[in-house]
């Protein structure tokens, strides 16, 4: 685009074209009538339907479909221009030169530059992010990332990536009402949150491979890391930070890295007075706590306001307990060594106490007392040991039995907004109503509206898909999908590359048609029928999650029960277990890796899914030798009964495999996700030790209990000898060097996990928490 030249609205064929194709810049809809100059990942090129935004000039005030022009003047200077030939957006430059121009280059850079021998660039779009950032882009301290108000209202949100005076890489949330740092976890001291506040460059990039670096010492790789793929980093308008992967145009983004793990942790995820929770269905949920209704019920973010008038009188009010709830912030106190009674009384002298949160501290076997003057970031989840006590009105009726109030959103009230505007028209001033802009509205109304009920919409409104024998099926916008058995059986040639095999069934390695590699598990003992298969698979196919294996689709045909999963470059961990190809930083990251995923299916899902078979077979390792569990689901698959509604009261027949089963199976106790913990616990002592608990065991015996258990045994007894035990326990044949501290840590938790009382072993998200703790501790001695 040279000096003197523009780009109309009104003219689809005016955009700039990045010389690899992969990028566009042009006007692009954001509403009825309403656009913004933007750039876009062109699929396909040039067109904008359904495309991805990477950065936007005007992305708070859109300009009119007709009459509106981009320009590059004269004078350097690059303007974009409403109908009435006013100023929406501008870059203030200025140049003498005669030959200035602007290009788009093929890393998405919108580049204002002289072309003549000192090549000087007046001005580029990577200096002034959105709320993408793209791959070899410099993120500095002039630069912020800002959210989205929802996925369809581009207009500027409430949540912000930026540097922070300390020089640490923070994110606000910066509401209508109250603003607050939730990321890194505020409670924490910068150098226990893994950062550091001495390099006061402020600068963070990621390359093209899928490493990002920061001064203050944040440092991640993408579960894809070391594919040339297209990658880009967005401040999501749910607060998060993710980095998408996707290999080419109009491939379905994948998340390969996220900032927060649980998005209930997250400052204004949720309003006042309400309670966060997470369903893999239909994703974030809020809800009142008792006492409390909507403010707006078609908008999450607005909160709750109270049913009733509470008087400034301690004899008319009463506590309602609520178990596991983190209320953070907003107290008008610490106090510790308090008693229950004490506490309540502090809260019940103070009119503007909301109520309590109460917690067992033990560090120092004490209790500690928290006064609330606002219930806010509240959510609820089984593993956190702290209780609220709601204040109430004495003679309410206000219960909580194990679920608040949840009401769907109500969308009805949301609607085409008409914006009116003041134009000069051939010197005479008139007023003239136009841009409708931001279907569903501007403001808070869709803040979580479109976020949450879009997950609901994509299940009823995919594409459809007719199998072989003429039914038709609805397809999930994400790619999941249904198989018919002849594509499996060609992708797979005839099921000649066996790959895996197992109790569950075998594996096999495919390519389909669009030439994804792929692996392809036949069921051995999937006796549903076809709508309850469909049921539980969709569910399962629905996690996401960078340290589970992606499920990419399944077949259900007559008495055929495929599942069809990614396929992983370096096979499982049973296979590298003896290569020196893991080294000890491996181990490390893969015990940590699996624990996540575990963690993820126990507790951040709608239901609690067991894994039943955690081995070396069933975490798997990319190309980089990520972690990835494996057959997570295959529990929810083949064992639950059609007659009965509770996924894991009645399992009886013992599963797993022989070793690495807990003790709850052998004396028919309940089974729970501590099943899961013991077995973990046994993968980490493999890795650590180096001493197999199946090898040389004929399974008709009692060997394998004896060698484990005794394994255990020699494991405690070299840990009662200090921190000098560590290099006697390590596996001799792995080479190189070790962290003492972290090694100590795998060794510690891992005892921890095979302890024969179920209820003495962690839970798997405190076992992610230790090994966090310990990796943060010992990257920075």
């Amino acid at each position: 685009m040279h000096q003197g030249s523009s780009l109309s609205v009104e003219e689809p064929k005016d955009f700039m074209l990045s010389p690899n194709g992969m990028f566009s810049s042009g006007f692009f809809a954001v509403g009825e009538n309403a656009y913004s100059f933007a750039v876009w990942y062109s699929e396909p090129y040039g067109q904008t339907r359904n495309a991805t935004v990477v950065w936007m000039a005007n992305r708070d005030q859109p300009v009119n479909g007709k009459g509106s022009k981009f320009s590059l003047l004269h004078n350097g200077n690059l303007a974009l221009n409403d109908a009435d030939e006013s100023h929406v957006w501008s870059t203030n430059t200025v140049s003498l030169s005669s030959s200035v121009l602007l290009f788009l280059d093929n890393t998405g850079n919108l580049v204002l530059r002289q072309t003549e021998s000192t090549g000087v660039v007046l001005w580029q779009s990577f200096d002034f992010p959105t709320d993408t950032l793209l791959p070899q882009q410099v993120f500095t301290r002039h630069a912020k990332l800002v959210s989205s108000r929802s996925k369809t209202n581009k207009s500027s949100g409430f949540y912000t990536l930026f540097f922070d005076n300390d020089n640490i890489l923070r994110l606000l949330y910066d509401g209508p009402e109250v603003s607050g740092l939730y990321w890194p976890d505020p409670w924490l001291a910068s150098w226990n949150a893994g950062r550091s506040t001495y390099n006061n460059s402020r600068v963070a990039v990621m390359d093209t491979l899928g490493n990002f670096s920061s001064s203050d010492d944040l440092h991640f790789l993408t579960s894809d890391y070391g594919k040339v793929v297209q990658r880009r980093l967005t401040m999501d308008n749910d607060g998060n930070i993710r980095v998408y992967s996707r290999r080419h145009g109009g491939e379905k983004w994948s998340i390969t890295w996220q900032a927060k793990a649980r998005p209930c942790n997250i400052h204004g995820i949720c309003g006042p007075n309400s309670l966060c929770s997470y369903h893999q269905n239909s994703g974030i949920e809020c809800s009142c706590l008792p006492g409390y209704k909507w403010k707006n019920v078609a908008d999450w973010s607005s909160g709750c306001e109270p049913k009733f008038s509470m008087l400034c009188n301690k004899t008319v009010s009463r506590f309602l307990y609520i178990s596991n709830v983190e209320l953070y912030g907003y107290d008008y106190a610490i106090m510790t060594n308090f008693t229950l009674n004490q506490c309540q009384e502090l809260c019940l002298q103070l009119c503007n106490c909301k109520g309590i949160q109460y917690t067992y501290v033990f560090e120092s076997g004490t209790y500690t007392c928290y006064p609330k003057l606002q219930l806010r970031n509240a959510y609820r989840t089984p593993y956190f040991n702290a209780d609220l006590y709601l204040k109430l009105p004495a003679n309410s009726s206000y219960s909580y039995e194990g679920s608040t109030e949840q009401h769907g959103l109500d969308c009805s009230s949301s609607r085409t907004i008409q914006l009116e505007r003041a134009y000069d028209m051939g010197h005479e001033s008139r007023y003239i109503k136009f841009l409708f802009w931001f279907v569903g509205g501007v403001g808070g109304i869709e803040v979580f509206c479109i976020f949450v009920i879009c997950l609901f919409l994509v299940k009823t409104s995919g594409q459809k898909y007719s199998g072989v024998d003429g039914r038709v099926y609805n397809l999930s916008m994400n790619g999941f999908r249904k198989f018919s058995y002849s594509e499996l059986k060609q992708a797979t040639k005839g099921f000649r590359q066996e790959i895996g095999r197992g109790a569950g069934g075998v594996v096999y390695k495919g390519v389909l048609l669009d030439q994804r590699v792929v692996a392809v598990k036949r069921l051995k003992d999937a006796n549903q029928g076809e709508e309850e298969f469909l049921a539980e698979v969709s569910s399962i196919g629905r996690l996401n999650h960078m340290n589970l294996i992606e499920m990419w689709g399944y077949c259900a045909e007559r008495k055929h029960r495929l599942l069809v999963y990614e396929y992983m470059e370096n096979g499982s961990l049973a296979q590298n277990i003896k290569s020196n190809a893991l080294d000890w930083t491996k181990r490390f990251d893969i015990a940590l890796g699996t624990a996540r995923g575990l963690a993820y299916i126990h507790e951040e899902c709608l239901e609690c899914i067991l894994h039943c078979d955690v081995k070396p077979q069933n975490i798997l390792l990319d190309s980089n030798y990520h972690p990835k569990v494996a057959d997570f689901g295959m529990s929810k698959l083949i064992m639950r009964n059609r007659n009965d509604t509770s996924t894991y009261s009645n399992i009886s027949r013992i599963r797993g495999t022989r070793g690495y089963v807990a003790p709850e199976w052998v004396f028919n106790l309940s089974i729970t996700s501590k099943v899961d913990v013991y077995s973990y616990g046994m993968v980490v002592l493999e890795m650590v030790t180096g001493k197999s608990v199946t090898k040389d065991v004929d399974a008709t015996d009692n060997g394998v209990e004896n060698l484990h258990l005794s394994m255990v045994a020699w494991l405690k007894e070299k840990d009662k000898n200090g921190s000098g035990c560590v290099s006697e326990i390590l596996d001799p044949t792995v080479e190189g060097g070790y962290d003492e501290g972290k090694m100590k840590a795998l060794a510690r938790v891992a005892l921890q996990c095979v302890k024969e009382e179920k209820d003495k072993r962690p839970t798997m998200s405190q076992v992610v928490e230790i090994l966090q703790k310990s990796s943060r501790e010992n990257d920075h001695q």
